[in-house]
């Protein structure tokens, strides 16, 4: 099992997720704004809230890296989630993340995905690292940008969320070799 670090920001800390969160994860996972966005219905218990992150740390059995927990520095609270997911060790992985809407356009996200990102390609080695958004969601589609990832095309109803609806999705990559070119002109 891989233990997941934890990495320090500016302004954040991101460490693994733990049940002592699920209270400020259910504060913002019940936003109809948060999942529906990311492809979860929004969260309508603690317990459901609980249930989920006991699915992260159980999904670390299985080869997955862990959630990182988003950490605010100034007020200790969590306020978001950023995790790679489907690991295929020395090849490639996923970005995903959800984030507080009271934290929404503050750069939060390309914050700490900065880190993560550092992890995957140095740390677990990656050669790649993909992330996806939903056609309409433009904000997670910038964040990509910002990130220098590099957009690869659409799947077209490439996406069955939750609730039935089918969705397009942008699929965006980052390869190592781009990682570093990005990282020498920061």
């Amino acid at each position: 099992m891989i233990k997941l670090p934890v990495l320090y920001t500016p302004r954040l800390i991101l460490r693994e997720i733990c049940l002592v969160d699920a209270e400020d994860m259910f504060y913002y996972a019940q936003h109809p704004l948060v999942g529906p966005n990311a492809g979860w219905a929004p969260h309508t218990s603690i317990q459901e809230t609980r249930r989920v992150i006991q699915l992260f740390l159980e999904a670390k059995k299985r080869g997955e890296p862990g959630v990182f927990a988003i950490i605010d520095r100034q007020t200790g609270r969590m306020i978001g989630t950023i995790e790679l997911f489907n690991l295929v060790f020395g090849f490639k992985a996923e970005l995903g993340y959800a984030l507080s809407p009271d934290y929404w356009g503050r750069g939060i996200i390309p914050e700490a995905a900065e880190s993560v990102l550092e992890y995957g390609f140095h740390v677990l080695q990656l050669k790649r690292i993909e992330a996806s958004a939903f056609l309409t969601n433009y904000q997670s589609q910038r964040v990509c940008e910002k990130l220098g990832f590099i957009r690869e095309g659409v799947a077209r109803n490439g996406y069955l969320r939750y609730d039935g609806k089918i969705f397009d999705k942008v699929i965006f990559g980052l390869t190592d070799t781009e990682y570093e070119q990005l990282t020498v002109n920061r």
